[in-house]
């Protein structure tokens, strides 16, 4: 009867250790196909808004990434003539902290730093201070992902998350092969 009961006990564990192995593989696979589907050249309109919602102003763009190491780190450069911005990026995962991150430069050296959990498509940037010296936090959301198109969702806080207020919203359409 002992024995009956721990090699059931050893069972149950090992089935719940494959499903939750299962599960945080689902996850990695996720993060993968985000980083395949991001390959390639997107024209990009970016939608700036005011705190209502409403654009205050729209920009066309460029995002193109390649890979640097497949199926884990994408490089890539965003570009809008209008702002006269580029920007270089690199996106990638982070297996052993179970993160998909992205990182981001521009002209004025700033580094952003995006991170969320593998799996999922919304990423944190790092805390930061605004203007006047409070403290505020980006938050991108990805959606609307489909082989040629996806959009991008990015409020910020500045009350730790309580409220989030709307910034811009970029809709990405593949170019041609």
């Amino acid at each position: 009867m002992f024995r009956t009961a721990v090699v059931a006990s050893c069972l149950l564990v090992s089935g719940l250790a494959l499903g939750h192995g299962d599960h945080q593989d689902e996850a990695l696979h996720h993060s993968v196909e985000q980083l395949r589907s991001s390959v390639g050249r997107w024209n990009v309109v970016t939608d700036f808004l005011n705190e209502d919602g409403l654009v205050a102003r729209s920009v066309s763009g460029t995002y193109e990434f390649s890979w640097v190491v497949p199926d884990r780190v994408l490089s890539g450069h965003s570009e809008m003539p209008e702002l006269k911005q580029t920007v270089g990026i690199l996106f990638y995962i982070k297996s052993a902290e179970r993160q998909i991150e992205m990182v981001s430069v521009g002209a004025d050296g700033r580094l952003w730093i995006m991170t969320g959990p593998l799996g999922g498509e919304q990423r944190l940037s790092q805390e930061f201070d605004t203007a006047d010296g409070r403290p505020a936090q980006l938050r991108f959301t990805r959606v609307n992902v489909s082989a040629e198109a996806f959009e991008s969702k990015m409020d910020y806080t500045e009350d730790g998350g309580l409220t989030w207020k709307p910034g811009n919203h970029q809709r990405f359409r593949r170019v041609g092969p």
